[in-house]
């Protein structure tokens, strides 16, 4: 007999009740989860994903509830089972880590009492049982200094720290069942890469079926045995892994992977292909395929009835009437590979606009203790900045990377003004723009624009979106009052927003398209230079492509120069001419990207790369991994700051000197002790084959 799945699920289907009738968030959605293994659940916001996970414990609030089908949990039904029941299962045998931490975590108890609170529950031990044991799951998660972290509370802790701790809660009682709601989304790509390795470890280790859900296909692709994709509430497509990413038979998992920048692939070797339209209403689903409007490849009969979810060879099934077709010769393969060669690369020869020249951005840090605001104490300082140069050209991108904490954000906001730098120059257009922007004159405002992280916080709610971007193009251009809204007309064009969007209010739109809106009100004075801060970090997949096209678009019409904020590496890649790699406050590589991103490689820009998830679940990699966190910026390590986390320390000299600057000609810079060859030997492990490959440590 073949073993019991954990976990069974059979024609899922899910309502809520609402002011205009039920309506259906998920409906025939079919799986099964065995022990030790992974399912990926992926899709876009919106799409179920978060629903059916809380249909297995039955989480699904006053208005909703299980319309039709079954769950079995280690063969018996769920949907049975009393709230006193579900209760007793819910951190038991089943355990969830949501997405945000410290919505799960109480602020106000630490963190060991919460820990032993789950224990003490569900297994009924005593205090001193359940300290060892939580010290226990502690150390199994790597996290550092234990003891100190039970008498710790949540802000005490990093945000990789808090995620451990969830982790580590989850897995306290062993449960059977570990379902994982984008777990890694607020994660820096080194914290990211560790709590993935994390979780792959703990799966074997504990035998744990898990639900791991998240709309990044490569992240699914590093940790899932099986991959489920859904649309619109629907299961579009179930297969293994490997099967799924070799051979995708539904179009939607086709446009999901189109939509990916690919950090292995050349700079202008890859386009990225965003899914037209949105996601459809559930008050208005649809007639046929749900997929059919935004499917390229839709036919007259897929509009006329929902299709099947079909098995097309031994357990990969798809819910598309095409899918036969797909397998004699997918029209969409060469979409999926990057073009051989790279784009002719003229931003060596441009001009610089922007010059940074040793610059140091400091936050005084608060006194510790009452003597030190009377003058006993000396004033320490936050070196967010510390001693920072960098150019950018006219018409180029320049990326900027690196950890939470590394100086990335104050950088630019020092270069727009929002923050005033302790020492050094700026230069723009040859003009010394050292000071805040409130001193700065109207033309260099208008020149230089911000796309902010969040278009939330930048948007008025009490203004319609024509006001909010009439009244920046009417302070930067002086137009005559009867031509504004023309103009705000053509600006929401230009970011692929209709008239319709003039008089929405923010509430009204995804989070697309209110940072269209965000960018359409930086493009209104036509700047030279725009700062894009983090634009795509909270999107979709499908929603990054189409940002970033539409950047690339507004770059070449205004010929215009971006400073690009990330931490994602393979955004950068994809988007940038140059990159400059910081960490914590100071530069730590800079040059062309296609440079930067091949050996020679400083160690800490070798970490980041190795770290990146690539969308190929057969890629076998030994990772190179930091160890660590990222030291105070009040009080940096002496000599190299990188030295206390570098596996390629070579000796005292890193603790007393600071890193000379290594020039590799073609403007490409590594701030580093280590010669030319070992830096190269650092960087060998990023090889062609994309496999990272883990290097002795260099004595």
């Amino acid at each position: 007999m073949a073993e019991q799945p954990v976990l069974e699920v059979k024609n899922l289907a899910v309502n809520y009740k609402t002011r205009r009738g039920d309506v259906t968030a998920v409906r025939d959605v079919s799986f099964t989860i065995h022990s030790s293994e992974s399912l990926g659940l992926v899709g876009e916001s919106g799409c179920g994903k978060t629903t059916v996970a809380f249909a297995l414990v039955n989480y699904l609030g006053r208005n909703g509830y299980i319309s039709g089908g079954s769950i079995f949990f280690k063969g018996e039904e769920m949907r049975n089972r009393t709230e006193r029941e579900l209760r007793i299962l819910r951190g038991g045998d089943v355990a969830l880590v949501y997405q945000e931490p410290m919505s799960a975590l109480n602020p106000t108890m630490r963190i060991g009492k919460q820990m032993m609170e789950t224990l003490i529950a569900h297994r009924d031990m005593s205090k001193d049982q359940a300290r060892e044991a939580c010290l226990e799951v502690l150390r199994n998660v790597r996290m550092p200094d234990v003891e100190s972290v039970l008498d710790r509370y949540v802000h005490q802790l990093s945000g990789g720290q808090q995620q451990r701790v969830l982790i580590g809660m989850a897995l306290l009682n062993n449960p059977a069942l570990l379902i994982m709601d984008e777990p890694t989304t607020a994660l820096d790509v080194t914290v990211e890469a560790a709590v993935l390795d994390l979780i792959g470890e703990l799966q074997q280790k504990y035998n744990t079926a898990t639900l791991f859900i998240s709309h990044n296909l490569a992240v699914i692709a590093r940790v899932s045995h099986k991959v489920a994709v859904m649309y619109a509430g629907e299961l579009v497509e179930l297969a293994s892994a490997e099967t799924v990413y070799k051979e995708p038979l539904h179009p939607y998992t086709v446009g999901l992977m189109r939509c990916l920048p690919n950090v292995d692939a050349p700079r202008g070797t890859l386009t990225l292909h965003p899914i037209p339209g949105q996601l459809p209403s559930r008050y208005n689903m649809p007639s046929g395929c749900v997929f059919g409007p935004r499917c390229a490849y839709a036919i007259d009969k897929c509009r006329q009835a929902p299709p099947p979810l079909i098995e097309l060879t031994p357990g990969h099934l798809s819910r598309c009437l095409r899918s036969a077709d797909w397998m004699a010769g997918a029209p969409w393969q060469e979409d999926l590979q990057p073009r051989t060669g790279t784009s002719e690369n003229s931003a060596i020869e441009k001009q610089p606009v922007l010059t940074v020249n040793r610059v140091k951005t400091y936050y005084p840090a608060p006194f510790t203790s009452l003597k030190g605001f009377f003058g006993a104490e000396k004033r320490r300082y936050v070196k967010a900045v510390d001693n920072v140069s960098i150019q950018l050209k006219c018409g180029c991108t320049l990326g900027i990377v690196g950890e939470s904490g590394c100086g990335k954000s104050t950088l630019a906001k020092t270069i727009v003004g929002l923050e005033k730098p302790n020492e050094g120059q700026i230069d723009f257009l040859g003009i010394d723009i050292t000071r805040i922007v409130e001193k700065r004159d109207k033309e260099t405002i208008r020149k230089i624009q911000m796309v902010f992280q969040d278009p939330e916080g930048t948007l008025n709610p009490s203004y319609t979106i024509g006001d909010q971007i009439a009244e920046v193009a009417q302070r930067l251009t002086d137009l005559p009052k009867k031509q504004v809204r023309e103009e705000v007309i053509r600006l929401l064009k230009a970011v692929r927003l209709d008239a319709n969007y003039y008089g929405r209010y923010p509430r009204q739109l995804s989070g697309g398209e209110k940072q269209r809106v965000g960018i359409a009100r930086a493009i209104a004075g036509s700047p030279v230079i725009l700062v894009c801060d983090e634009p795509v970090s909270a999107l979709d997949v499908s929603v990054q492509a189409a940002i970033l096209t539409l950047l690339l678009e507004i770059q070449r019409q205004h010929n215009s120069a971006i400073l690009l904020i990330s931490h994602d590496l393979s955004t950068v890649r994809f988007f940038s001419d140059y990159v400059a790699v910081m960490y914590l406050g100071r530069l730590s590589e800079f040059g062309p990207v296609e440079t930067v991103f091949r050996p020679p490689s400083h160690p800490y820009t070798a970490a980041l790369l190795a770290a990146v998830p690539r969308p190929d679940p057969t890629l076998k990699r030994n990772w190179l991994r930091l160890s660590g966190n990222l030291p105070s910026p009040i009080d940096p390590p002496s000599g190299c700051v990188f030295r206390t986390r570098c596996p390629y320390k070579i000796g005292p000299i890193c603790e007393t000197a600071e890193p000379p600057e290594v020039d590799l000609g073609d403007e490409h810079k590594i701030y580093c002790h280590l010669s030319v060859e070992e830096l190269n030997r650092v960087g060998v492990g990023l090889s062609p084959n994309r496999c990272a490959v883990r290097i002795d440590r260099i004595n």
